[in-house]
């Protein structure tokens, strides 16, 4: 007998619902045989997943690895917003994952759903590569592509997720499990090569390739994107070998309506005159399946355990950005290998392929042999912890960078350095009372200067005078200066007397780990310098200075130089990573042309070495509490709840990298104790997670399955007290 007719609503009482009585599932996809791997078990069908999942993978983490420094250098952001937005866009990856796999569950299937959203991954990375063309437009269109480029990716990216892994176990017959737990491995050892490979070929791709004259941003996000297409291109060759099952329901949707309906069935009958009963999601009983509800009770256990999850995460995502920017300050140059800064992000897949069979075969099995009972909620705290060491020396690094660099200029000072190129010495003295003793000896002809000298200012800006003295004449001279800026005091003959010019110098800093310069031309004639990009650098004749011009690090012992009249070649040397050099082209000599070189911002002294310890830590802290949480949830879960926990581990990496978002934005902190506060906030919530898997009591999931008659009340038939309202049953 149907108790409730179609469309009809009525404000009537609920009656329990069994299990029986649900709608049935679709009927499971027919299971035909496919063709099979060199005679094996394995079906011919996951060769092309596989090889899906590692371009895919290349193309996710390749753009990835140059995102930081693209929004930094090219769009010209500043730390803390390139930061914010990465985060951003990493946190938008790990919400459309539930998108996807509602689309792939309820409406169009796992295999419609991987093509259609890796039709909109491509046209995301195709947008993504135009805003990286410096011809194409100005920053604001440079922005907005890539906003949307970003936008498309995120869904791509997060809505294929849940369903490859998943499409490639359905090729396998139930007869053949092992063989299926073995193709997850293959699978995971994938994800793993795509962007072990990646973060380290598209970083060189960026910086060793030179378009448009500067670093080839375009063709670091245009080669991530040519690997989407051969992806989608091999997942689409497999169509006619593919088992396709239909769609058969979102489990999550279920699991939301369930606790949704109990929350406001409880509601709608807070009289005290309605029994009470043994659990809040037993007021779900009146609609849902008894099974369902206890399956729910096993699954919110659990992800009470998840609610402090998202701060690990918030310490792991920030090796791409708050780490790589701590790299564009350090030396990379390793003696046999020169690293470039977003390179290093390559350690921490790397590590993992080594961390996970050394763990699980050695360490783990070393702890048990001394009788400590190594739990998962303990492996996942000792996780937390190493996260937390591995920042603490992050801090330590960054507070070491920082006294190897040169002092700043605070308000109302100066940085002055002097730089003569008369044929003699000369003495030059500032007049004033707090600034007269500071340059008061004589400088030699092309003395360089051990380092700049301090002035102080009584305003912002203020006109210094100051007295040369060159043989035997006194030169009074005045120039205009800016507090917190860098000077140089050009000082040059000017027939028998001599002149001075003063030049603001570039900050102490340079960009990107690059090395800096410009040139001072004393020749009577101007010069066109080819340093390798695609434009050359015009310098004006008689002591013009010229602009700065970023190059890679490297030796340069023959740099194309040309006058009206003839070719020359430039021996620079050594450019090291984030020194700053001035060169002074002079022709004093019967051998041509020299440059004459003064290094006025040192070299990163830091190795990028010292980073290893940091990403050794956090990688081993990701060893024990990702795969160790996993592994835990899955344990603690029913079957049936499997993809909802697998949605609730990426929603706490969601929440992660929105909480980098926050302190990036709205925290004014130094680097180094930004790096400690994560640290102590990771530490406080370790603890909390401490005492809350203290008070945790595991369970086997047969013991969740075996206790659904029990936990549930009956529902008697009389539930004229029950206040429910015009809801379709």
């Amino acid at each position: 007998m149907n108790l409730f007719q179609k469309n009809e609503f009525k404000e009537t009482p609920f009656l329990p619902v069994s299990p029986e009585e649900v709608p049935p599932r679709p009927p499971s996809f027919p299971k035909k045989p496919s063709p099979k791997i060199c005679g094996s078990n394995y079906p011919l069908s996951i060769v092309f997943i596989v090889v899906n999942e590692f371009c895919e993978r290349f193309s996710y983490y390749g753009m990835k690895a140059v995102l930081t420094l693209y929004f930094l250098y090219f769009l010209h952001w500043s730390e803390d917003t390139s930061t914010s937005v990465y985060h951003a866009f990493s946190s938008l990856c790990y919400f459309t994952p539930i998108l996807g796999a509602a689309i792939a569950d309820s409406w169009l299937g796992k295999f419609k759903t991987i093509i259609y959203l890796s039709l909109v991954y491509v046209l995301g990375h195709v947008i993504k590569s135009m805003g990286a063309l410096p011809i194409l437009g100005g920053q604001m269109l440079h922005t907005v592509l890539s906003m949307v480029g970003l936008s498309l990716i995120a869904l791509g990216t997060g809505g294929i997720k849940p369903c490859v892994a998943a499409f490639g176990g359905d090729q396998f017959e139930e007869k053949h499990a092992e063989e299926r737990t073995r193709y997850f491995s293959v699978f995971y050892l994938s994800i793993n090569a795509g962007s072990l490979i990646s973060t380290f070929v598209t970083p060189m791709l960026r910086g060793d390739v030179q378009c448009f004259g500067k670093d080839c941003y375009a063709l670091a996000f245009g080669v991530p994107g040519l690997l989407m297409v051969i992806a989608l291109v091999v997942f689409a060759m497999g169509s006619k070998i593919y088992r396709k099952p239909p769609p058969e329901g979102n489990i999550v949707t279920q699991v939301v309506k369930c606790i949704w309906f109990a929350i406001s069935n409880r509601f709608k009958n807070r009289s005290a005159d309605i029994p009470k009963r043994e659990h809040w999601l037993d007021w779900a009983a009146e609609k849902y399946p008894r099974q369902l509800i206890m399956d729910v009770k096993a699954l919110t256990r659990v992800l009470f355990l998840y609610i402090p999850l998202p701060m690990f995460w918030a310490l792991l995502d920030q090796q791409g950005s708050r780490w790589t920017l701590q790299a564009t300050r350090m030396n990379g140059n390793l003696g046999f290998f020169v690293l470039q800064p977003d390179q290093m992000q390559v350690l921490n897949p790397f590590l993992v392929l080594i961390f996970i069979p050394l763990f699980d075969l050695v360490i783990y099995r070393l702890v048990s042999k001394c009788g400590i009972n190594f739990t998962s909620l303990r492996k996942m705290a000792v996780g937390m912890i190493l996260a937390c060491l591995a920042f603490a020396v992050a801090a330590t690094v960054e507070i070491k960078i920082n006294e190897m660099a040169p002092p700043q200029p605070d308000s109302q000072e100066i940085f002055l350095q002097v730089l003569n190129l008369a044929d003699n010495e000369v003495e030059v003295t500032v007049l004033g009372d707090e600034n007269n003793s500071l340059l008061a000896e004589s400088i030699k002809s092309f003395q360089k200067m051990p380092h700049y000298s301090r002035l102080h200012l009584k305003t912002k800006s203020q006109n210094f005078h100051f007295q040369l003295k060159y043989h035997n004449l006194s030169v009074y001279t005045e120039h205009s200066v800016e507090e917190k800026k860098w000077y140089t005091l050009i000082i040059r003959e000017d027939g028998k007397s001599i002149s001075s010019m003063m030049v603001k110098d570039e900050e102490n800093k340079t960009t990107n780990g690059m090395t800096t310069m410009r040139f001072v031309n004393t020749l009577h004639e101007e010069i066109n310098i080819s340093l390798g990009t695609d434009s050359s650098l015009h310098v004006e004749e008689d002591y013009s200075v010229s602009a700065y011009r970023s190059v890679r690090r490297g030796e340069y012992p023959a740099v194309p130089c040309r006058t009206k009249n003839e070719d020359f070649s430039l021996n620079l040397g050594l450019l090291d990573f984030g020194a700053a050099y001035l060169f002074v082209i002079t022709n004093s000599t019967s051998q041509g042309p020299q440059a004459w070189k003064m290094e006025y911002i040192p070299a990163n002294k830091m190795s990028i070495a010292w980073q290893l310890p940091q990403y050794a830590l956090v990688t081993a802290g990701e060893v024990m509490f990702s795969v160790t949480g996993l592994e835990f949830s899955y344990s603690q879960a029913p079957s049936s709840m499997k993809s909802v926990l697998q949605a609730a581990w990426l929603l706490t990496v969601a929440v992660g990298n929105i909480i980098v978002l926050i302190v990036a934005q709205f925290s004014s902190l130094v680097q180094w104790a930004e790096f400690i506060l994560f640290s102590c906030l990771l530490l406080v919530v370790c603890l909390i997670f401490s005492i809350m898997g203290h008070y945790y009591v595991p369970i086997k999931p047969e013991d969740i399955q075996g206790s659904a008659d029990k936990q549930i009340p009956k529902i008697q038939g009389n539930m004229i007290n029950l206040e429910t309202k015009k809801t379709k049953l």
